[in-house]
């Protein structure tokens, strides 16, 4: 049984190294000619320290010789010192050429890496981004990911180098004696399972505090970004948010302190072992050159070899403990490269029956890791040119209903069709290209009036004349060009020269947004004038349905003066339509939206 479980333990151990292949392969990818130029210098660098100590030796064997009046080398000491100069010169260009060609992939691969992480994260659902597992995964993938494959091929051809040089070392040293080569070898060997041991310890610690790792950078957000920082010091948050932030550090830091302690106590308590082997050594070796069985310069050889050569295997075998552990984090970039993404099938770009609009038959949704459906048995039929309203209080199912007609998320059950064609066979992009979406949190970039616009169709982003035509659906027009530089004024705070605007001024810009995708003929506007004034809002919904009279509108809002100009009203709770009808219809039949209706109502008498 214990053998087995050793087998297991070494068999786990080992299949960590299946990424140094992938490693080689990403960097190779990256650049074949720093590849190839940082092997090269690599071998230089392996095979040069040898020759280096075995031209020391004939260094001093001709001083002896020339000391004693003959030279039995056949060569002055100063040639060979001319030699020694030349192989220095060259291991320190070798060794300067690996710095820099290690600078320039880091750099390379660095962007390479982060270019899949990010490809990656564009193919992930929407599910995938609120699962907060999910993200811990992809935190820990985007952590020291973009380092660690050069990190990886360094170390492996920190032992390639390594491995020349002892095999040039073993060769001088074997002459010596076989048994000083096998001291060499076990002295360095504690050291090496020490450090194994503690980087498997220091990654496992790495990989579970990804949520306090994220909390900490949220944090530093609230603390640090224009957009949090009116609330945060009117509420005095600051302190409180401080010290949660100097709390999570303690104990991130408790657990660095110890395993740091517990690794440097260790090293050097083993350390030592290899510390007695070489002064053994060294006293074997001095006790040789008093004998007279080996000469002066054999003996500063056999000693710098062994000094050497047990620096160099102890390096070899650091890097393997280190390419375990850099094996180990790439273990978390490819886990998250690998994840499964559902692939979309569909192909359609046309419909069954164009004039059918929208049709929910039974659509029920569940959340993932939720055990009450947010949707249930939802039907509903929107023809074209359509306006359809969606009511109900917070948590009630609106905007879910919106995710799955945008196909950000699957039925469990039922189906939503389009043009008489399931959603799910139609192509995604020819899909989402027919649809137009305001969402209550809508985005504010960081970029230009014009850019904000022309992101609503993406194919189209620096046609300024569609801006202006989409501004002026959206009703943004005329304070955009009170702005310094009109449609090129940047937006925001974190760049120089950015301009804030109000809220009613961003969602009019967002509604603009949405005018850009000139071929929808789907509008879905969630809560899109919360930030305006009613009799704003009035105009603006008035003007909007002249100009959208062949389109699809689903309407989310909590404003009845709004929602009453719409064709059809759906009043939903608890994921279920209680209620459907027109304006007129739903205040005779007196239920939950004539009460609603009436509330609101009273509030502006």
């Amino acid at each position: 049984m214990g053998i087995k479980n050793t087998r297991n333990t070494l068999r786990k151990s080992l299949s960590v190294f299946r990424y140094s292949g992938r490693a080689i392969n990403l960097v190779w990818t990256t650049s074949r000619t720093l590849t190839l130029v940082l092997a090269a210098l690599t071998l230089v660098a392996g095979l040069l320290p040898a020759a280096i100590a075995y031209i020391g030796k004939l260094i001093v064997d001709a001083v002896v010789s020339a000391a004693q009046g003959h030279l039995v080398t056949g060569y002055h000491p100063l040639v060979y010192v001319g030699l020694e100069a030349i192989a220095v010169a060259l291991l320190a260009a070798s060794q300067r050429g690996l710095l820099v060609c290690q600078a320039l992939l880091r750099a390379l691969l660095g962007q390479r890496v982060n270019i899949l992480i990010l490809e990656k994260a564009l193919t992930l659902e929407l599910r995938q981004f609120e699962d907060s597992e999910f993200y811990d995964k992809l935190t820990n993938a985007r952590r020291e990911a973009s380092v660690r494959p050069l990190s990886l091929v360094n170390r492996i051809f920190g032992l390639l180098q390594n491995a020349l040089s002892l095999i040039t070392y073993g060769v001088l040293l074997i002459k010596f004696s076989f048994w000083a080569v096998i001291v060499l070898i076990l002295a360095a060997m504690p050291a090496f399972i020490a450090e194994t041991r503690f980087a498997g310890e220091a990654f496992r610690i790495f990989s579970w505090r990804a949520p306090e790792t994220r909390q900490q950078h949220y944090i530093e957000n609230l603390l640090a970004r224009e957009d949090f920082a009116t609330e945060i010091k009117l509420y005095q948050l600051g302190e409180m948010l401080l010290e949660r932030y100097r709390n999570i550090f303690t104990q991130l830091y408790s657990e660095d302190k110890d395993l740091t302690l517990r690794r440097g106590m260790w090293g050097y308590l083993l350390s030592l072992v290899s510390t007695v082997a070489f002064y053994i050594a060294y006293a074997w070796i001095v006790l040789e050159a008093v004998a007279s069985k080996i000469s002066l310069g054999d003996m500063t050889m056999y000693l710098t070899v062994f000094r050497q050569g047990q620096s160099t295997f102890a390096n070899a075998l650091t890097s393997i403990g280190g390419m375990y552990e850099d094996n180990l984090y790439l273990s978390n970039l490819y886990d998250f490269l690998e994840e499964k993404v559902t692939k979309p099938w569909g192909e359609a770009t046309k419909g069954l029956f164009p004039q059918d609009g929208i049709r929910f038959e039974n659509v029920s949704f569940t959340y993932p890791g939720s055990s009450k459906p947010a949707l249930k048995n939802i039907s509903l039929h929107l023809k074209p040119g359509e306006k359809l309203a969606i009511v109900g209080e917070n948590g009630s199912g609106k905007t879910t209903l919106i995710k799955l007609l945008t196909r950000l998320y699957t039925p469990d059950s039922g189906r939503i069709l389009l043009d008489g064609l399931d959603l799910q066979e139609w192509d995604v992009d020819v899909l989402q290209k027919r649809i137009g979406v305001i969402f209550q949190n809508f985005v504010r970039y960081q970029f230009t009036v014009g850019e904000n616009i022309g992101i609503g169709d993406v194919n189209n982003l620096e046609d300024k004349h569609l801006w202006q035509i989409a501004a002026q659906k959206g009703l943004a027009q005329t304070f955009i060009e009170k702005l310094p530089h009109s449609f090129q004024t940047q937006l925001g705070r974190w760049f120089k020269g950015g301009q804030e605007l109000s809220g009613g001024q961003w969602q009019k810009i967002a509604l603009a947004r949405a005018f850009m995708r000139t071929q929808a003929d789907i509008l879905v506007l969630d809560e899109p004038t919360s930030a305006i004034d009613a009799q704003a809002e009035f105009e603006i919904f008035n003007h909007f349905r002249t100009l959208t009279q062949n389109q699809m509108v689903f309407l989310i809002s909590h404003r009845f003066s709004t929602v009453r100009m719409a064709d059809k009203i759906l009043v939903i709770e608890n994921g279920e339509i209680i209620e459907q009808g027109t304006h007129q219809q739903l205040l005779e039949t007196g239920g939950l939206y004539a009460r609603l209706f009436f509330l609101q109502a009273a509030g502006y008498q």
